[in-house]
């Protein structure tokens, strides 16, 4: 894909495949049968679909970048570097049956779940027309399946939960999903959302995305055994493991657990190996530098999930113009949804709006 000095991570903008880690790629596929018979049996518009996915991701991100360099906005939460842990797994469901709950740097689930982008960069304007109406930037759209979330880390692991067990009690064959950040597995909705599913035997999928830092707190800081390899255990619930660069594996890994729930075997665990190319927010890039040593970003940097998939697909037999064709036409998409988004711009929020829609318990002063 194109890259942009101005806003790629300095490791992406000169990128080149590393042969090693291209057949790695493959390898990660290949080595789970499970998993390489399901990749095997995806049709060319389906790899078509998840390539477009996470160039969209990519783009929605560059042009937030692009609008706090510009004075647009002020700052943005961005997923750069961990976009197949969002789109591999939602290309993994049945849209219009199943229900995700993105945190906010899982944006690319909105618009794969077919929200519009437009609607997406809506909200960092807080426009009127914004799918929260100006509200708020953390967007979704509950008939498409997307649950809005809420800035509080880990709370919608219990949301979550209590949604799949609607499903259960009505015998539907659908499944809830949201993703948890290594951090915020810490927190008491987390853990208690997450044993309720257990013990409920909901159909559940939780994604640990493990990009080993909350905010500025590095993994080793705040969880000591250095992985989650036993946590799914001490919950009682079935988990796998998946390259969160890999979004191959991220698809298999999530069709697996999918089918698992489905069948009335509970919830699941998916771990997900990655790194964010960046800061917290845009507002923190230097910090998240200093946080790691430049060598790790480097590494990370060489895994990047859209060139590898690129790398993929080539060797699959995908030409370059194929490629370029997709990429051309998503970026024209995302050129389009910035266009309407900043024409909405006119379109604010008057100031009475602000007590529309709030509910609370008000009590009179004779009642105190």
């Amino acid at each position: 894909m194109k890259r942009f000095p101005a806003f790629d991570p300095p490791e992406y903008v000169d990128w080149k495949p590393d042969p090693a880690l291209v057949q790695a790629f493959r390898k990660t596929i290949e080595a789970d049968v499970n998993r390489a018979s399901l990749v095997s049996r995806l049709p060319n518009e389906q790899k078509r679909d998840l390539y477009a996915g996470l160039l969209r991701a990519r783009l929605h991100d560059i042009q937030l970048k692009r609008w706090v360099r510009t004075g647009v906005i002020s700052k943005a939460w961005l997923g750069t570097g961990e976009e197949a842990t969002t789109v591999g797994p939602v290309h993994a469901l049945e849209r219009g049956q199943d229900v995700v709950a993105p945190m906010i740097r899982n944006a690319g689930a909105c618009c794969e779940m077919g929200m519009s982008i437009a609607d997406m960069l809506r909200a960092y304007l807080a426009t009127a027309d914004s799918p929260t109406h100006g509200r708020d930037l953390h967007v979704g759209s509950f008939a498409q399946g997307v649950l809005q979330p809420i800035s509080h880390v880990g709370d919608m692991v219990p949301v979550i939960a209590g949604i799949a067990l609607t499903f259960k009690l009505r015998g539907e064959r659908r499944v809830a999903l949201t993703w948890v950040g290594d951090g915020s597995t810490k927190t008491a909705a987390a853990h208690e959302g997450t044993n309720f599913a257990a013990v409920q035997q909901v159909p559940a999928i939780f994604v640990i995305e493990n990009n080993r830092v909350a905010l500025g707190t590095r993994l080793e800081q705040h969880h000591l055994p250095g992985n989650f390899a036993d946590w799914a255990a001490s919950y009682g619930i079935w988990d796998a493991k998946f390259d969160g660069n890999n979004v191959l594996d991220a698809y298999a890994a999530t069709a697996i657990a999918a089918e698992r729930c489905r069948g009335g075997n509970g919830p699941a665990i998916l771990v997900a190996e990655t790194f964010r190319m960046g800061g917290h927010a845009t507002h923190d890039e230097r910090e998240a530098r200093e946080t790691f040593p430049a060598e790790l970003f480097q590494a990370w940097g060489k895994r990047d999930p859209v060139g590898l998939y690129e790398e993929y697909l080539k060797e699959e037999g995908w030409t370059a113009p194929e490629l370029e064709a997709v990429e051309a036409a998503v970026a024209a998409e995302v050129e389009r949804a910035a266009e309407e988004a900043l024409a909405s711009r006119q379109n604010l929020p008057a100031p009475e709006s602000a007590l529309n829609d709030v509910y609370a318990m008000v009590r009179r002063n004779s009642e105190l």
